[in-house]
């Protein structure tokens, strides 16, 4: 073992008179402790609450939005183009609308999105998202011969709506008449319900035919196509490639771009919480700082004596850093540990229950990214050696007569 260390590790567990020294070390080591295990958990939190409701958002709408100024009356000769675009698996037309959907006394707003039932399952997550019933039962609608609809979890609750319930849907885009302006109504039977696990979608969509939604909102054509990537970092990429192709004239806009507010708020909020705990090792290191100056004070005579017995300056220097490195590490690797293992109970038991209609999910989601963790390690060392810096200087700088003479 070299000298500095052995020195270094003697002093660090203190005996005797000199143990309230080591109380104070491992009063510093449990602040690093604390407040790394602090950072991973909230980083992990963060990070799982990102991620959670960007899979979600993704799971339940397209990665890639493609417009058509001049319409899109042939839909699937533009789907067949689209798919050839590089890293598109998926396309699929989308016609969108307001309506009031009712089943007895109950009676919900909700966001009518026509789909090509052949289609839709490549971009959007709904089909394997059914609690009930199937998606292929929006073409051939129900028993009764009414035509099909999809509701989410949280509307068939409030509607009272079970599979093959009778609902009705009114639109106000109307028809003119002799009375006036009539509003749309038609009859729909529930042939599924779905749980995309975004409350958004849960609590106020309905899915139907491009037919039955053309007939409800007065439109014979889609909106819009809804694109599905491979990666779902590379839909900028390939937003920009379509609305630059030839011979076409599009308008793309990506995820990212359509979640821009939402995604940076949680990037925001991340950062500011990194620092607001981070200060907690800041404090830990000054616990660090504190301990080694009175170890110096305590030492001054041992200091004096290896000098005299020729110990270098920078053998002194080195013998105080690496006692705070030691706390620094020690404090370091037990806070990531516990941190990792708090980190991957909470996500596993899904202990933190949180109201779905406000953030989205309905538990706190707690993902470790390994970058977080060695971004924390590295940021506590760095914090802690530099703790040591003042401390070792001093020491290394005591004069050993002046520190001999009053002994």
């Amino acid at each position: 073992m070299p000298f500095e260390l052995y020195v270094a590790l003697r002093y660090l567990f203190a005996r005797r008179k000199q143990a309230f020294i080591s109380v104070i070390s491992l009063v510093s080591m449990l602040g690093v402790t604390v407040g790394v295990l602090a950072l991973v958990v909230a980083l992990a939190l963060m990070t799982g609450l990102q991620q959670g409701v960007r899979d979600r958002v993704l799971g339940s709408s397209a990665h890639v939005y493609v417009w058509k100024p001049s319409g899109l009356a042939d839909y699937r000769a533009e789907v067949e183009k689209l798919r050839q675009v590089p890293e598109v698996v998926g396309a699929a037309p989308a016609l969108m609308g307001k309506a009031l959907v009712s089943k007895g006394d109950q009676q919900q707003f909700i966001t009518i999105k026509g789909v090509d039932p052949a289609l839709e399952p490549g971009v959007t997550e709904i089909a394997a998202s059914l609690t009930s019933g199937a998606f292929t039962d929006l073409t051939s609608g129900g028993d009764d011969s009414l035509p099909g609809i999809l509701l989410g979890h949280e509307l068939a609750g409030q509607l009272g709506a079970v599979l093959g319930d009778a609902v009705t849907v009114l639109t106000p885009t109307g028809t003119l008449s002799p009375m006036g302006v009539m509003p749309r109504q038609r009859r729909f039977t529930v042939v599924g319900i779905f749980r995309l696990g975004l409350f958004e979608f849960d609590q106020a969509y309905g899915f139907v035919t491009l037919e039955s939604a053309g007939r409800l909102v007065g439109k014979t054509e889609p909106d819009h196509i809804e694109l599905r990537v491979r990666d779902i970092y590379t839909a900028p990429d390939v937003a920009d490639r379509i609305s630059n192709l030839d011979g076409a004239t599009y308008l793309a806009q990506d995820w990212a771009d359509l979640n821009r507010s939402l995604y940076s708020a949680l990037w925001l909020e991340k950062v500011a919480i990194s620092i607001a705990i981070g200060l907690i090792v800041m404090v830990a290191a000054l616990n660090i700082v504190a301990s080694l100056v009175l170890l110096v004070m305590e030492k001054s005579r041992d200091i004096a004596i290896l000098k005299t017995m020729g110990a270098s300056a920078t053998s002194i220097r080195r013998i105080f850093m690496l006692q705070g490195l030691v706390i620094g590490l020690v404090g370091t690797l037990v806070g990531t540990s516990a941190g990792v293992a708090a980190a991957l109970v909470l996500d596993r038991a899904r202990l933190i229950q949180i109201p779905a209609d406000v953030y989205q999910l309905s538990y706190l989601p707690f993902t470790v990214v390994p970058r977080d963790v060695a971004l924390v390690v590295a940021a506590a060392v760095v914090i802690c050696f530099a703790a040591t810096i003042y401390p070792a200087r001093q020491a290394a700088r005591l004069d050993p007569a002046e520190a001999l003479r009053h002994e």
